[in-house]
């Protein structure tokens, strides 16, 4: 079994992103934001906030309708 760090990479795939916020809503470190730039589907879409640290709970992962997040432990 992989023994978690603490430093984790969230990676959002994020053409696929329709922008709900659930993943922002329910995120305890605060690590995603709305993007101000629009998707090709012209959404706005979640993206990691690189100056804060992902406690690799795997909520996002989780509560993602449309399963764009990816959570790696470093």
């Amino acid at each position: 079994m992989a023994q978690k760090t603490g430093k984790c990479t969230v990676m959002v795939k994020s053409e696929s992103c329709k922008g709900c916020s659930l993943c922002i809503e329910f995120c305890k470190s605060g690590k995603l934001v709305l993007s101000d730039k629009l998707n090709k589907m012209g959404y706005r879409y979640a993206e990691p906030v690189e100056d804060t640290a992902c406690t690799g709970c795997m909520i996002c992962t989780s509560i993602c309708p449309d399963l764009v997040i990816e959570v790696y432990d470093e």
